[in-house]
């Protein structure tokens, strides 16, 4: 253990939890047994943590019903259903709008009575467009992660 430039109750409590868990040596465990002997209030707090210990160690999951079990396989089935069909729904609307704007690029460029200013603002309100969709979207699956009412229910 590296206790090296700690002293007093924080150090005891350590070496408390580094005995709890089995990782303290023996010249460590030795001070430990020095501080519980001279300090009543330290041996008091030694003892209730052996307890709080000993009936986390016996603690046991229960085990839930056989619905519990079937309505999660039902759950997991489904989400991994929707999942899928909406990579695939993605990715198939997300190559038919780059065709039809790769067509509408050239389409555009190859327009010679088209004036250039013209162009350009064309260009710059589809740029536009496409950076307020994508941070609209960027920002409601961040806020969708971290949302505290997400799951509140009305």
């Amino acid at each position: 253990m590296n206790g090296a430039g700690e002293s007093g109750p924080d150090r005891l409590r350590r070496l408390m939890m580094a005995a709890l868990d089995g990782e303290i040596g023996p010249s460590e465990r030795d001070e430990l047994d020095r501080a519980l002997a001279a300090d009543e209030d330290l041996r008091r707090e030694w003892e209730r943590l052996g307890r709080v210990k000993e009936v986390t160690s016996e603690m046991r999951y229960r085990k839930p019903p056989d619905e519990v079990w079937d309505r999660y396989f039902e759950r997991v089935y489904n989400r991994t259903e929707r999942a899928i069909g909406w990579i695939l729904l993605s990715g198939g609307v997300l190559v038919l709008a780059a065709w039809g704007v790769w067509h509408a690029v050239r389409a555009l460029l190859a327009d010679t009575d088209m004036p250039p200013l013209l162009k350009g603002a064309v260009f710059a309100a589809v740029c536009g467009a496409l950076v307020l969709i994508v941070s609209v979207v960027r920002e409601r699956l961040f806020v969708r992660k971290s949302d505290p009412y997400g799951k509140v229910q009305r």
